[in-house]
């Protein structure tokens, strides 16, 4: 392949992976507007990894499907790593970024093993308590942090450990936004941990979650919700420590708090309608203002 198709192939590689997230995750699509220039492109390609390792089980027809391109993701990775070419364009940008920015193979490899594990997790089989979700909240977003900072660069114990509760933060709130989806699909409540089920009478047989108590899992819903905001403030608190190339690539944080805004104002209840309006349940205009006055301020 000749220098300019390979170029030609790259740049449709990272269009494709700008697309996807604009697509399917068009909160973080804004986020990373906000990053330079000479970060979208290891960020816009590591997001749409995420993506389409996030969307993977969601679109199959059959979950033994959705696990077999997550079990090829994994495949994909190690060949990646070992400059072999895959057809695939997000793998493509992916193999680009890794060429020119140090990125750890480890975190990849994390976030795709942790989503291969909950693929095989029986929908019966919930999480015995909230730490369990932080764990997976963590493998699978915080690690998408944590490989975006070392593609910019940014070497920083304290952004690390902002980046570790945000990307808590955000998976918890995400999870909690999933659960009308896999109720409408499953009748089930794969991510509300057995010990907050108990606690507000959602738990039957110790392995199965009523779906029926709407005040019983709006106060599940804000135990989970309230674990999110706590790790939401701790990255906050770490702010003066982080270096301020690093405080653009936080700005997930933003789209996180406004999800948890959004809970309080309808008591928590993941059905009521108004979550799904706009952007996270807020006007487009008014996410944008306000994503745009936290990186203008250096903030996240």
């Amino acid at each position: 392949m000749s220098s300019g198709s390979t170029s030609s192939s790259i740049r449709a590689a990272f269009s494709y992976c700008v697309q996807q997230v604009r697509n399917y995750d068009y909160h973080h699509y804004l986020c990373l507007l906000e990053l330079p220039p000479n970060m979208r492109k290891p960020a816009f390609a590591l997001r749409a990894f995420n993506v389409e390792t996030a969307r993977a089980m969601d679109v199959a027809s059959d979950p033994r499907i959705g696990l077999m391109r997550l079990l090829w993701w994994q495949e994909s990775i190690d060949k990646i790593f070992s400059n072999k070419l895959i057809e695939h364009p997000v793998a493509q940008a992916l193999s680009s970024v890794i060429s020119e920015h140090k990125v750890s193979k480890s975190w990849l490899k994390r976030s795709i093993e942790a989503r291969i594990n909950d693929a095989k997790r029986d929908l019966t089989d919930i999480p015995e308590s909230v730490e369990e979700l932080e764990r997976y909240a963590e493998d699978t977003m915080s690690t998408i942090l944590y490989s975006t900072l070392e593609a910019g660069g940014i070497r920083s114990t304290a952004a690390d450990h902002a980046a570790s509760h945000i990307g808590k933060a955000s998976g918890l709130v995400l999870l909690l936004k999933s659960l009308p989806y896999h109720a409408s699909q499953n009748r089930v409540f794969p991510y509300i941990p057995s010990k907050i089920a108990e606690k507000h009478g959602l738990l039957v047989n110790q392995s199965d979650i009523r779906i029926d108590s709407r005040e019983g899992l709006s106060g599940a819903v804000f135990d989970v919700a309230s674990v999110a905001n706590a790790h939401l403030e701790k990255a906050r608190e770490l702010s003066g420590n982080v270096p301020s190339e690093a405080r653009r690539v936080l700005l997930p944080a933003v789209p996180t708090g406004v999800v948890l805004d959004s809970l309080s104002r309808v008591q928590f209840d993941v059905f009521d309608p108004r979550l799904t309006r706009g952007i996270l349940g807020v006007s487009p205009l008014w996410f944008q203002l306000k994503l745009k006055w936290y990186s203008w301020r250096g903030k996240y």
